[in-house]
């Protein structure tokens, strides 16, 4: 298996960056002409975009670290008798947010994840147009960079006796979370891009935490939760039990919550039964 180190990490970057390059020129191209959107099964948007980052990440990961295996969403088609024999494996979703890349809101990024042992250990959301980009490594720390800058995430604070702030993507998972809640707390919504940029937010405090209704992929989550672990956040499902990877025939999640900080009582804020 490999060895977590700085120099696997910066390697990693290194890849996110190349592939957020090309996902800038997409986006000047897209601006100025179109780009060819066709939907999958699912009704989800997939763009050329999708498909050529795909296999440029499979590429540079390949030549990186060759016998580990690589899951793309735009490439999973491997059933679960060959996976499981899998010790590791990079998780990638080349456009997260492809909807968002449509919609021209500059709220997608690049994910790149290593699972290891069934658990994420490594994980990086590259958001090239914001120039910024979240990564963690297991037992190494979480961090932000923007532009230059690069910022070390501390675990957040308990949000007792203040607002509560959700992080949903749409007015309309809005009207369904309010229901929800436990109307003795406050709350403040924000909506916001593609999910691993929520999962972003939740990360460096902007949001207590992220709420999701709706499909998602083991890939969309992945990144969160090597990032999350490291700032004793997490992600659970309404149950508030753990999200699990490469276990399933497919890689659809269940309704899930990120939060900031997993110490704080989020049953009692949360009444999903």
């Amino acid at each position: 298996m490999l060895i977590l180190s700085p120099k696997l990490l910066d390697d990693a970057l290194n890849i996110s960056e190349q592939a957020g390059k090309y996902l800038v020129d997409f986006y000047q191209k897209f601006k100025e002409s179109s780009v060819n959107v066709e939907h999958k099964l699912d009704n989800t948007p997939v763009t050329e975009v999708d498909l050529y980052l795909s296999q440029f990440l499979i590429e540079k990961l390949t030549a990186l670290t060759p016998h580990v295996p690589i899951l793309s969403e735009e490439n999973c088609k491997i059933p679960l008798a060959e996976r499981s024999l899998w010790d590791e494996y990079w998780l990638i979703d080349p456009l997260d947010g492809t909807q968002q890349f449509i919609n021209r809101t500059d709220h997608f990024a690049v994910l790149i994840t290593l699972v290891q042992k069934q658990k994420p250990v490594l994980g990086i959301i590259y958001a090239p147009i914001l120039k910024t980009v979240y990564y963690a490594m297991q037992g190494f720390g979480a961090y932000k960079k923007v532009g230059d800058e690069v910022i070390k995430l501390t675990t957040q604070s308990f949000p007792n006796n203040r607002v509560i702030k959700i992080g949903v993507g749409a007015e309309s998972t809005k009207q369904k979370v309010q229901p929800l809640l436990n109307p003795n707390y406050q709350y403040e919504f924000l909506i916001y891009g593609s999910c691993g940029l929520k999962s972003g937010l939740v990360s460096d405090g902007t949001c207590d935490c992220y709420v999701r209704l709706g499909s998602t992929g083991e890939w969309d989550t992945a990144p969160a939760e090597v990032l999350l672990a490291e700032l004793d956040g997490g992600v659970f499902d309404f149950q508030f039990q753990a999200l699990t990877y490469n276990q399933k025939e497919d890689f659809t999640n269940p309704n899930f919550l990120m939060v900031s900080n997993k110490g704080f009582d989020w049953q009692k804020i949360f009444k999903f039964n």
